[in-house]
């Protein structure tokens, strides 16, 4: 897991490994809120849900420092990496 996010390669990382964990996420959501719908149990822990919250503010603080929009960024990595950029136009190109 990374952690620390300094660069925008660090955030498309960031954005895959929530993929990999099979989260449906989105920037301004806390990962504290995030339930297993199978089990409807919290899909993290506090101290792993503190861990993504800190790493989504350092993804969204490092977009905005080189002038990339969040959302497009990690919406173009969830298409690409569930396959749905066959179905849905990417944001933009990364």
């Amino acid at each position: 897991m990374i952690t620390r996010i300094n660069n925008p390669e660090e955030v498309i990382a960031f954005a895959k490994q929530l993929v990999k964990e099979g989260v449906n996420f989105h920037p301004d959501e806390d990962f504290k809120n995030y339930i297993n719908i199978e089990t409807s149990e919290p899909t993290y822990t506090e101290k792993e849900a503190e861990l993504r919250n800190n790493l989504m503010t350092q993804c969204i603080a490092t977009c905005e420092k080189n002038g990339i929009d969040v959302y497009d960024i990690m919406s173009e990595v969830v298409l690409q990496q569930t396959g749905l950029n066959k179905f849905i136009p990417l944001p933009s190109s990364l």
